[in-house]
């Protein structure tokens, strides 16, 4: 993708003389999306209001293309940065297209007078986000979704190399999460453009991001690519999470699990178990598990929610050890509930342990 295009360096800033973020450092390519991610309260909103130039720095610098945007004039920052700050949007009775337009004021003269150029610009950017159908409507009287289109397709008709978007799918449901992340993305693989934004969704993130900084107490915690931030329990620490687990894989969060010796054994694996283990979570009934591999689709689940897991890696066949595990918290509990009753050729104890929970008469109809 080329050398570093967007550089910050050694950031701090605060309020009332109050310190925000602290010796902040990142770089970013063209053409590639960073996400800030972190804690509420940690300092994400004020980083990317600082590099808009919102908020006057106290150290550090910021660049685009080698150029420090403390050298640039306004209508030079304007034509290269465009924000999506929804917080900061007044547009009384504007509609779509008008709010899209204002994109192109940079562009035009003292007077803000659109050229066809300006008009086929403002036209285009709204098709590359689809809202061209709604171009008449009162921008404050479409839906959430539309109106973050609405505002990404103004900042495209600034034609800007750099975007900063602050929480932009956080109140949207869904199906809007998706489409604008999707348009988003495909908008910065066409025309290279580097984006920073803050997230909470960290499925999301982890999906759309480039590169992920993570932001703790004001300061630059961790710094690489998803793979590199979203491993050895990494997320859980930087959000302190201490009741309750992130899957750092799948970036699926568990509620706690149901304290106590285990009352029921749940033989599942192939992702047959995951509704039972968090049916019963949702009951407050300790429940054990397996045997499941440890690459098995249950099993993140089950390590969050079961008491007891018995498990083993998945380059070992079972064995008579996971048997007598398994066996053992049979006997412990008062019911057994089966999930699965086909298994793979590597699979002979759990096809054992499925008899010998059969016989029992442990399994409630």
């Amino acid at each position: 993708m080329g050398s570093c295009y967007f550089e910050v360096c050694g950031l701090s800033a605060g309020y009332h003389k109050e310190p925000v973020i602290r010796d902040i450092s990142f770089t970013v390519r063209r053409g590639e999306i960073l996400a800030l991610i972190g804690p509420n309260g940690a300092g994400k909103s004020t980083l990317l209001r600082c590099i808009s130039g919102q908020l006057g720095i106290w150290s550090g610098s910021v660049s685009l293309g080698g150029r420090k945007l403390s050298d640039m004039s306004r209508q030079e920052l304007s034509r290269c940065m465009a924000t999506v700050f929804t917080d900061r949007t007044h547009a009384e009775l504007m509609t779509c297209e008008e709010v899209v337009a204002g994109g192109r004021y940079p562009y035009t003269g003292r007077f803000g007078i659109l050229s066809e150029q300006d008009r086929a610009i403002v036209r285009d950017s709204m098709e590359k986000t689809c809202i061209s159908d709604i171009r008449d409507r009162d921008f404050h009287k479409i839906s959430d979704g539309q109106r973050q289109r609405v505002l990404l397709a103004r900042a495209l008709c600034q034609q800007p190399d750099i975007i900063l978007l602050d929480e932009p799918v956080s109140y949207l449901d869904i199906r809007y999460k998706l489409e604008f992340l999707t348009t988003l993305q495909k908008l910065v693989k066409e025309r290279r453009m580097t984006v920073v934004m803050s997230l909470h969704e960290l499925d999301l993130a982890q999906r759309i991001a480039d590169r992920v900084l993570c932001i703790r107490e004001g300061a630059a915690a961790r710094f690489g690519t998803p793979q590199e931030v979203f491993r050895d329990g990494y997320i859980g620490r930087l959000f302190g999470i201490e009741r309750g687990s992130l899957e750092e894989g799948s970036c699926v969060a568990e509620l706690e699990a149901a304290a106590g010796a285990p009352e029921v054994f749940v033989l599942a694996g192939n992702g047959s178990g995951r509704d039972t283990y968090r049916r019963l979570q949702r009951d407050g009934v300790p429940f054990a598990t397996g045997i499941l591999y440890t690459h098995d689709l249950d099993y993140p689940t089950a390590r969050a929610l079961a008491s007891e897991v018995v498990s083993l890696p998945g380059e070992r066949a079972m064995c008579g050890e996971q048997f007598q595990a398994a066996k053992r918290l049979v006997d412990q509990c008062t019911e057994a509930v089966v999930c699965r009753d086909s298994f793979g050729p590597w699979e002979e104890e759990n096809r054992k342990l499925l008899e010998y929970i059969l016989e029992s008469g442990k399994v409630k109809k």
